[in-house]
């Protein structure tokens, strides 16, 4: 009798086990885990190093100006310090800064105030050593506007000068 009690007490436990819910498989199941030393850890390296993405993201495209203004703020000198540095990592690359004004005033006016723009972001480049050789300059005034409402902040984006890599670069 102790006998068939046990095996019956072992048959249960064999069948409630059998019944215990398992989790289901789904598409995001990779298999057994593997050892972190094991695991290959794909990182986002960004943009590749000499491109013109690289250096708009290193060192920053543009430098902005205030109303009726073309010299350099703190924060202006700054991102042009961070191009000069990025400029002598690759010798190669040619640039050009292209001046640019908000829609205020006329077209003449803005052309010019663009162009001292442009030549007051080149001069403080080639103040940090950048060859002359290696930076054309444009004004396109009011003309290539980066944003088109008739508001303060979008005039303020409007009042830059873009540094754009021209030639010489990975790719």
């Amino acid at each position: 009798m102790k006998f068939a009690y046990f095996a019956a007490a072992a048959a249960l436990g064999l069948a409630l086990s059998a019944c215990a819910s398992q989790p289901e498989p789904n598409d995001m199941d990779t298999g057994p885990a593997q050892p972190v030393e094991d695991r290959v850890v794909e990182e986002d390296t960004g943009p590749v190093p000499g491109t013109a993405e690289h250096f708009e993201v290193t060192a920053g495209d543009r430098v902005f100006y205030g109303y009726d203004r073309y010299d350099l703020t703190a924060e202006a000198r700054e991102t042009l310090r961070r191009q000069a540095a990025w400029l002598a990592s690759y010798p190669q690359v040619r640039i050009l800064v292209a001046g640019n004004a908000d829609e205020r005033g006329t077209r003449e006016y803005n052309l010019a105030l663009g162009a001292r723009r442009a030549n007051a972001a080149r001069d403080f480049l080639i103040s940090q050593g950048v060859d002359a050789s290696r930076i054309s300059t444009v004004s396109y005034g009011k003309e290539r506007p980066v944003c088109n409402q008739s508001t303060e902040s979008c005039w303020a984006l409007n009042r830059n000068a873009t540094t754009v890599i021209q030639g010489g670069t990975t790719s």
